[in-house]
């Protein structure tokens, strides 16, 4: 397959390795993967915040750059849920019917990286190897918005060496929800500290989801606990292979 990634702003800007990791991971599958220079921001900042007319651009360029493809991949179900939910809304209240049929056309082939690995590609055992104790919080737009379910869980479950451990109340959003941590904070620390209390129980040694703004968010506190737990985005830990050292 001719797979685009679509790597988001907060990957691009702070979390590069976990592109790189896609990258990986989709090549050694088999497939091949080109990085469109052309996009941008899907607009989700701008459409939850009230800006939804200035969202329009994004939109338009998104449909623009990304298509063509086979499949549009992103380690991120927050800007997948964007694309898919909210680009046919603009394109419909402030588009056009050209960009309507675009925004249709690209919309069905973009997908969150265990989506497409389970339902595009079929493949649960990627070929990846983590001997580590590992526990995953499912991210509220992956759960909520796209309902990738538990695929993360089956393609971490065929990693080889993986001790993966239940997290107690997994479905409690963290608290970060992007500008909701900054308006609410004291609410979203109440909410971070229960996550980071269940992640602790577990005794994992590293905290994995599918969005790193949430992995910011938990990783953040729990760096500031001392208690040595990591976090690693779900397209680092399937691109690990045996002899890589963590």
């Amino acid at each position: 397959m001719r797979i685009a990634l679509f790597i988001t702003c907060f990957n691009d800007t702070m979390f590069p390795r976990t592109g790189r990791a896609v990258t990986t991971l989709l090549e050694r599958l088999g497939h091949t993967v080109e990085f469109p220079t052309g996009q941008t921001c899907c607009g989700q900042l701008h459409f939850n915040t009230g800006y939804r007319p200035e969202t329009l651009p994004m939109v338009r360029r998104f449909a623009e750059t990304f298509a063509g493809y086979d499949a549009v991949v992103a380690p991120s179900g927050s800007c997948v849920g964007m694309v898919r939910d909210h680009h046919r809304v603009v394109a419909a209240q402030y588009g056009d019917a050209a960009l309507a049929e675009a925004v249709e056309q690209v919309v069905a082939t973009v997908y969150e990286l265990s989506e497409l690995l389970v339902d595009v590609i079929g493949v649960t055992d990627v070929g990846a190897h983590f001997p580590h104790r590992v526990t995953y919080h499912p991210t509220c737009h992956s759960l909520r918005m796209l309902r990738v379910g538990d695929r993360p869980l089956r393609l971490l479950r065929a990693v080889k060496g993986i001790d993966l451990v239940e997290l107690p109340d997994a479905e409690s959003c963290c608290g970060f929800g992007g500008t909701f941590a900054l308006k609410n904070s004291g609410v979203s620390n109440a909410m971070l500290a229960d996550k980071m209390r269940h992640v602790q129980n577990t005794g994992a040694e590293f905290l994995c989801a599918g969005d790193n703004s949430c992995l910011t968010h938990i990783g953040g506190g729990l760096s500031r606990l001392r208690k040595g737990v990591g976090t690693m985005h779900l397209a680092e830990i399937l691109a690990a292979t045996e002899g890589d050292v963590r």
